[in-house]
């Protein structure tokens, strides 16, 4: 994964400093307004998380993985609600378009108090088989990337990350 300008974001700000941006974010968003150090923070973390998890599916075969306690229950809910969705190639308005707002809207906010921070904002590869680049990220939310990559996992999606990394080595 290409590195960040921001790769020692955390780390830089020590262990106060990192102390205090914990603090900070696990604060209501009513607390803030627009502070442009928050989005900064909110960015690192998102990116973090994107890194964590693409290391994961490229180095643990991802059809093993568990990302929740309640896979089990996300993965058929989704593709109850979702079954022509294309998981390998997502397009923006799969997730933005007013229409698909309407779709996702009822499907994320049954796991509210089932999956921790499930409206957070995350990072979402649209192709599977690249990495976390501009050209091939989205924000979603944290349950909407759970949906997908539970779903690629499961369906051999992310078998393409894996299989490429590991022949890497």
């Amino acid at each position: 994964m290409a590195k960040m300008a921001s790769d020692d974001g955390l780390a830089a700000l020590g262990v106060e400093g990192a102390s205090a941006a914990a603090h900070a974010l696990s604060l209501p968003a009513e607390a803030y307004g627009n502070d442009p150090r928050l989005e900064v923070m909110w960015a690192m973390k998102a990116y973090n998380h994107a890194e964590v998890y693409f290391n994961l599916i490229s180095s643990v075969d991802p059809k093993f993985l568990k990302l929740t306690k309640v896979d089990d229950k996300i993965y058929s809910s989704f593709r109850e609600t979702f079954r022509e969705l294309d998981i390998k190639q997502l397009k923006e308005d799969n997730l933005k378009s007013d229409q698909a707002k309407e779709r996702w809207r009822p499907f994320c906010n049954q796991f509210e108090g089932l999956v921790e921070d499930f409206n957070y904002g995350t990072l979402l590869r649209l192709d599977c088989e690249k990495d976390y680049i501009e050209e091939n990220t989205i924000f979603a939310t944290r349950v909407q990337f759970f949906a997908v990559e539970i779903a690629r996992n499961r369906e051999g999606y992310n078998d393409a990350v894996y299989k490429s990394k590991g022949s890497k080595s």
